[in-house]
């Protein structure tokens, strides 16, 4: 057996893994990262963004190439961004053939949004294998990355600042998030996702699938989010676990199987959680008090966050807090393009 990691970040996995003749792909994901290193794209035309004016380095004198390249990046508050379309960390292309990819499985919508950069960007003819509410969830979450995407397009695409002899006069946290630059891809199209799509297919917890006689596929529930799943592999003698973004927690989400992880020979991890000590409980405690006070005191409350998972929670919690608090009137607005298409789908997968 043979594991290939094609990720740099690892929330963020791409695995592919050789085993029994078959080349099977745990996740795609998508870095978004990468976005933080571009201007915001406004929802309505910005002057002020509009009107900032040319980052310059701090140095004197420099080549002429490199005033070229400055000239794509525009200076707010003192730090470089790209004015240009927001570009994104795709998973590594160059390492395996990934035309050869048998299978791909998705354990969660995070964890999939890197999809059409395999499925509609190479020759890519294996299956791909995801729950229901992985498949629509993730398909909100594409829709909404290419409807912010597109909603501003841009006359000229920028490339001269992916020169690497003008790294070094950036600042070091900028230079830090640009480094890979070279392998960021632009968005894909809404044809694409649909393309992509169209090749997944459904299936649920415990449900076994067979892979050319050799190896036996189970998608085991992880309580992570609503239809996001731990993936068993199994052939006659070795039993391998991919074991993705889990949690124990009591939410909304069909709670994590334990049982179908059991003695296992390879147990494959990712998306360990960065902060192991802290407590959900207390933290969405604190959130809710924080904005019943803002409330009470005529303000407003704007809470950036995904269109699904745990926003449902927060929904949840914060409505049952307003209401304790005599501020049951207040109303709730959620915005997103995919807003409708969310709430729907929440109430639809209750069994999930």
């Amino acid at each position: 057996m043979k594991v290939y990691c094609l990720s740099g970040d690892p929330n963020q996995p791409c695995l592919v893994v050789k085993f029994k003749n078959t080349t099977i792909m745990l996740d795609c994901a998508l870095g978004l990262t990468s976005a933080l290193a571009f201007l915001p794209v406004p929802l309505v035309y910005s002057a002020r963004l509009a009107s900032l004016p040319v980052w310059k380095p701090k140095e004197s004198s420099v080549p002429p190439e490199i005033k070229a390249a400055c000239q794509e990046l525009r200076d707010c508050a003192g730090e470089p961004f790209v004015d240009g379309i927001s570009e994104f960390s795709v998973p590594e292309t160059g390492l395996l053939d990934l035309a050869q990819v048998d299978v791909i499985l998705l354990s969660n919508y995070k964890c999939m949004l890197a999809l059409p950069f395999i499925t509609e960007y190479i020759a890519f003819k294996g299956s791909v294998f995801a729950t229901e509410p992985t498949l629509q969830t993730g398909r909100q979450f594409m829709e909404e990355l290419v409807h912010f995407t597109e909603r501003r397009p841009k006359a000229k695409i920028p490339n001269r600042w992916k020169n690497p002899e003008l790294f070094k006069y950036l600042p070091q946290h900028f230079r830090d998030l640009i480094k890979n630059s070279a392998d960021w891809r632009q968005c894909y199209s809404m044809q694409n996702v649909k393309s992509s799509l169209a090749r997944v297919q459904m299936v649920n917890f415990g449900e076994k699938l067979n892979l050319f006689g050799c190896v036996e596929l189970m998608a085991v529930s992880s309580g992570y989010c609503i239809g996001s799943c731990n993936w068993v592999m199994q052939s006659s003698h070795e039993k391998i676990v991919y074991l993705s973004g889990s949690s124990t927690l009591t939410t909304h989400p069909k709670p994590m199987e334990h049982s179908p992880l059991r003695e296992s020979d390879v147990l494959i991890l990712t998306g360990l959680t960065q902060t192991p000590t802290t407590d959900p409980d207390s933290m969405i405690g604190e959130f809710c008090l924080s904005a019943a006070v803002t409330l009470q005191n005529g303000g407003s409350v704007l809470v950036p966050c995904n269109p699904s998972g745990v926003i449902y929670d927060l929904f949840e919690c914060l409505s049952a807090h307003l209401d304790n608090s005599g501020l049951g009137q207040i109303p709730f607005y959620f915005v997103s393009p995919v807003a409708d298409s969310s709430l729907a789908y929440s109430n639809i997968f209750a069994e999930w």
